[in-house]
């Protein structure tokens, strides 16, 4: 087969499935509008709807922008939500990772995101992210601190607190952090054999949006991407962290941070306190959640959005 062949079936294939989102897209996220833009060199894609103050909504691995669905209604009632897909996930470009993984590092990742909020016409918003997106979250507080007006992390510690800090506890529990970043092609060989095995280990209980999780993750070049996001993390985002601390730079937005009592986050790691050695002006607590705070305690999260955002 001719590579003008293979490159043509990718592009049906990825419009295909883009066809669908968007349908799933109008029965989960209704009155919003879905957009693809162009920034810093790669598409974004994701919802818009509502009106109010500008709402940045990031995901986490490995999912995409449909984890709010069960939010992002009740939101725009008083946000203008804007909830994207992170570069390498759902629907946004998935540009090959090169040696440094400067393509996955959370700073890249977080210029995507400040210039995708730019792109509407936003150069101060809010964040509210779990998983991976708080800490996109937490770089874009680092180097754009005049756009965030204030953000909220979900169920994460600092990163470079967490691999300090690892232990056979949190190694055996977040077991996925220290397998996706072996070099390539290890990790991408594993997932590419069983993709769809992928997505069930970690949603047990499949659904409509589990369903396109595993339909990104059928495409090689998404599950490249996510192994660079992670091989990024343990490199290029550890390296930038570390200056960070060497300049006794800080996030200067309020920050909230909330995790789950029942998850690893709040077995294993102090996380407010953690917190407060990276952020100037931090609150939080635990939630009665696991990790996937919007999907389990969404009721929750909502009057937690509504008193930090002070809405």
């Amino acid at each position: 087969m001719s590579i003008l062949v293979i490159k043509l079936l990718t592009s049906i294939l990825l419009m295909t499935s883009l066809m669908d989102c968007q349908s799933i897209d109008k029965k989960f996220f209704p009155n919003f509008e879905t957009f693809s833009k162009q920034v810093n060199n790669v598409e974004i894609y994701g919802v818009k709807g509502g009106s109010g103050p500008p709402l940045l909504l990031l995901h986490g691995h490995p999912e995409s922008h449909l984890e709010w669905h069960l939010v992002a209604s009740e939101l725009a009632k008083n946000f203008t939500v804007i909830a994207s897909d992170l570069r390498g996930y759902g629907h946004s470009s998935a540009p090959k990772g090169s040696a440094s993984h400067v393509e996955y590092s959370k700073r890249e990742m977080a210029k995507d995101q400040v210039l995708l909020m730019e792109s509407f016409g936003y150069k101060k918003f809010h964040v509210c992210a779990h998983d991976r997106g708080a800490r996109v979250t937490h770089r874009m507080a680092m180097d754009w601190p005049d756009r965030l007006e204030r953000a909220m992390l979900l169920d994460i510690a600092p990163t470079l607190a967490m691999y300090e800090l690892t232990d056979q506890k949190f190694a055996t529990a977040y077991w996925w952090w220290f397998f996706l970043i072996q070099p390539s092609p290890i990790p991408e060989n594993f997932i590419n054999a069983r993709p769809d095995w992928w997505i069930d280990n970690r949603f047990p209980r499949p659904t409509e949006e589990t369903e396109e999780f595993k339909k990104t993750l059928r495409n090689p070049a998404y599950v490249h991407a996510v192994c660079e996001d992670y091989r990024a993390s343990a490199t290029i985002d550890l390296d930038h962290d570390r200056r960070d601390r060497e300049q006794g730079l800080k996030v200067q937005c309020p920050l909230r941070v909330l995790w789950g009592q029942n998850g690893t986050i709040g077995r294993l790691f102090h996380a407010l306190d953690l917190w407060h050695t990276v952020a100037v002006n931090v609150t939080g607590r635990a939630v009665p959640s696991g990790h996937d705070i919007p999907e389990l305690v969404p009721d929750i999260l909502l009057d937690e959005v509504y008193e930090f955002f002070r809405v």
